[in-house]
């Protein structure tokens, strides 16, 4: 699904924020992206989403170098990736609803599937009474949720979360957990950026874990880095 090979990330002429990043995420795989505040979680998950390359190393994702890819073939693969941005991106003009249903909407879908759809992922997160809220009225939980609810809505093949249940209880976080491992079960590849200690260790599974620019491995059921 994605491999990194050796890959070396910079911001202008300033230091590496990431540094000879090696892995590999087989297809279905599940993994949270830990590490301290500035440790580049972000920049990597911006890597594997393509809103960035790399300064050196090679970055394939669906078996594709991305080095080789002209820009017009981006947007295709890009469709391909479900991605929760912390600043959430949602559309100010939009519903909740009208937000959600962009990935069906630019699939193509009919839209009495796109409502019924999106009508019931939002009660599913706990935002029925707000079909039609528009964000500048919901607040910044509500908005999480809106932007988790578009991510998934496509069943993208790869999905991406910034610090997804970083504006809710964990209550509410450990419901979208189990949301993104439905979407686990149905097949897409997950990696999940979080400081959750305690949603992380209610699920086994494996860590990538960022630290002084680059990436360990740690396996939570054997308590040690590979």
């Amino acid at each position: 699904m994605i491999r990194f090979e050796n890959v070396g990330l910079r911001y202008g002429t300033g230091p590496e924020v990431l540094r000879d990043i090696s892995f590999t995420l087989m297809p279905g795989s599940f993994h949270f992206l830990t590490g301290a505040s500035g440790a580049g979680k972000s920049s990597l998950l911006k890597l594997m989403y393509l809103a960035h390359r790399p300064s050196r190393g090679l970055i394939s994702v669906f078996g594709q170098d991305i080095a080789r890819l002209k820009r017009e073939d981006l947007p295709e693969l890009r469709r391909q990736i479900g991605v929760v941005f912390q600043d959430f991106a949602l559309l100010d003009h939009l519903s909740a609803l009208d937000n959600v249903a962009l990935p069906l909407r630019m699939a193509g879908a009919g839209e009495n599937e796109v409502v019924e759809h999106c009508t019931e992922l939002l009660k599913w997160v706990g935002l029925g009474n707000h079909l039609d809220a528009r964000p500048s009225i919901l607040s910044g939980g509500q908005q999480q949720r809106v932007a988790i609810a578009r991510a998934v809505i496509n069943r993208p093949r790869l999905l991406l979360a910034d610090e997804p249940t970083g504006n809710v209880d964990d209550g509410i976080g450990m419901r979208l957990l189990y949301l993104f491992e439905e979407m686990h079960k149905l097949g897409a590849t997950v990696v999940i950026a979080t400081h959750n200690e305690t949603l992380i260790r209610r699920f086994e599974h494996p860590r990538l874990h960022l630290e002084n620019g680059r990436l360990h491995v740690l396996h939570q059921s054997a308590s040690s880095w590979a």
